[in-house]
């Protein structure tokens, strides 16, 4: 369930305010099945979307691309737009069984948990490219008439906002899936409601 990372600088001249984008955010869904809790859990397993060695549950994936404008003044290079655009993709499962209460009211609790799980990695995401947006409009660097070192100055803070996001998204994982947190608790309503 970790948001996996795209980032792709598109480096095209345009004007635009700060923060006058919205993330486009779409769910993927994949199919699961079964007649009681296990069985859906186990049909999570075998088709949940692949992270690594193995499947999740769920994935945040996203696509972040920029339109930016650098232009020189004077002896200095400046970042003067940088636009976003974001599109998130949540991959949830979708359960294609008919189901009865009370299953059906565990399923609604594990999957209203689950998509707000992931929305908080998405909320990660979009905070992270709020950060990017900030940092970068008006990034100068004196005595880059050419603009060629602002942009290995700009991929160095990239580097560092992207890894803190990951990092962020890592460490809030660890909590929820972890014996007690907040997925686990989902997974064992659904499969054992004792």
């Amino acid at each position: 369930m970790r948001a996996a990372f795209l980032l792709a600088g598109l480096l095209f001249a345009g004007n635009a305010a700060a923060q006058d984008w919205q993330a486009v955010e779409r769910v993927e869904p994949y199919s699961v099945q079964g007649s009681n809790g296990l069985e859906i859990y186990q049909s999570i397993g075998a088709r949940g979307p692949k992270l690594g060695l193995g499947r999740v549950i769920a994935h945040t994936g996203f696509k972040l691309t920029w339109t930016r404008k650098y232009e020189r003044q004077g002896d200095a290079c400046v970042i003067t737009v940088n636009k976003p655009k974001l599109i998130i993709t949540y991959t949830l499962p979708k359960l294609k069984s008919k189901l009865a209460e009370p299953l059906k009211g565990r399923w609604d609790t594990f999957i209203t948990g689950v998509t707000a799980h992931e929305k908080v990695h998405g909320d990660f995401i979009k905070e992270m490219v709020r950060q990017i947006e900030t940092m970068s409009v008006g990034l100068t660097v004196e005595n880059d008439p050419n603009c060629k070192q602002i942009r290995s100055q700009l991929q160095t803070k990239l580097g560092e906002l992207s890894n803190a996001q990951r990092a962020r998204s890592r460490d809030f994982d660890q909590v929820e899936l972890t014996d007690g947190g907040n997925v686990h608790q989902l997974i064992l309503q659904l499969v054992d409601p004792r």
